[in-house]
C-alpha cells in the first residue's frame, strides 16, 4: 500500500518517512563499500562500511577489535561516541577523556575513557592530526547519533557528548575555539577496543566548520595482539588500564563451585 507524499515523510515521524530513510541507508551501505586496506588480511576483517554525508552506523565491537577511520576524499567529520556493550550507562566521558591524560589534543596513544576510569579505546594511530574533544556534535549530528542509538536500544538520554575525527580545533590564548580544518586526502585514524563496546558514527558538518561533510570509511578487524603492546607509559594510563584489564577480568571469571 502506498501512502500519499507529505511534507513528515522528510523525516522518520511517518511510516513513508521512516521507509524511505531505512532504504537510503541500506542503499548507501550496499553500493558504498569502502576500499579494504591492504595491511590487513580479509579474512580478519569483521565489518566495514561507507558512510555517506549525513549518514550514521552503529556497531558493536568485541574487544581487541581495531577499527580505522578514513577521510578519502578529505572533509568527511566523524562524530563518534562509544558505550560498553554489556554496561551502556558506562560511555565515553569527553571531560575525563581531556583531564585523565592532561591533554586536550587526540593524538596517537590517547585514551578515550569513560567516567569509572577505564579505557573503552586507544588511538593507536593518526594520520590526520585534525580532531575535536570540545564543541560537542551539531544538532544534526546529534540527531544522527540518537537514530543510531535507537538501533541498540538506546534512549537520547544515553547520547552523551561525543569527540570529532578530521575536523581539527584548536585553543588560542584567550581561550577562544579557533577551527583548523581537515587534513588531507586520505588520511587516518585507528582506534583499539579495550572493552566490548557500541559503536555509534555520525557523518556531519562540525560546529566551528560547516563545510558540506565528504564519505566517511570505517573499517573493523580483529587484532587482539595489540593489546599487549604498550602504547603509553604515562601513569593516568597505565592506571586506566589496570581498571580496564580488572574489570575485563571480573566479567570472563568461571564461577566456582
Amino acid at each position: 500500500m502506498t501512502e500519499p507524499s507529505s511534507p513528515e515523510h522528510a523525516g522518520t515521524a511517518s511510516t513513508g518517512g521512516a521507509r524511505a530513510h531505512a532504504r537510503a541507508q541500506a542503499a548507501a551501505a550496499i553500493l558504498t563499500r569502502p576500499d579494504l586496506p591492504s595491511d590487513v588480511a580479509p579474512a580478519k576483517i569483521t565489518w566495514s562500511q561507507r558512510i555517506p554525508p549525513g549518514g550514521y552506523a552503529t556497531v558493536v565491537l568485541g574487544r581487541g577489535t581495531r577499527i580505522r577511520l578514513s577521510d578519502p576524499a578529505g572533509s568527511a567529520c566523524a562524530h563518534v561516541l562509544l558505550l560498553r556493550a554489556e554496561a551502556p550507562w558506562e560511555r565515553l566521558n569527553v571531560a575525563d577523556t581531556v583531564k585523565v591524560p592532561w591533554q586536550a589534543y587526540l593524538s596517537a596513544g590517547h585514551p578515550l575513557l569513560t567516567d569509572q576510569g577505564r579505557v573503552l579505546a586507544t588511538v593507536l594511530a593518526d594520520g590526520s592530526g585534525h580532531h575535536d574533544t570540545l564543541c560537542g556534535p551539531t544538532p544534526e549530528a546529534r540527531e544522527l547519533l540518537r537514530l543510531a542509538g535507537a538501533k541498540q536500544g538506546l534512549a537520547p538520554r544515553d547520547i552523551a557528548p561525543s569527540v570529532s575525527f578530521f575536523r581539527g580545533v584548536r585553543v588560542e590564548p584567550d581561550g577562544a575555539l579557533t577551527a583548523t580544518g581537515s587534513a588531507a586526502a586520505g588520511s587516518s585514524v585507528d582506534l583499539l577496543v579495550h572493552l566490548p563496546a557500541v559503536l555509534l558514527v555520525a557523518n556531519a558538518a562540525h560546529p566551528l566548520d560547516e563545510r558540506a561533510t565528504t564519505d566517511l570509511d570505517i573499517v573493523a578487524w580483529s587484532a587482539p595482539e595489540d593489546l599487549t603492546a604498550a602504547r603509553d607509559s604515562d601513569p593516568e594510563y597505565q592506571r586506566a588500564v589496570q581498571n580496564t584489564e580488572a574489570a575485563w577480568t571480573a566479567l570472563t571469571m568461571e564461577p566456582t563451585a
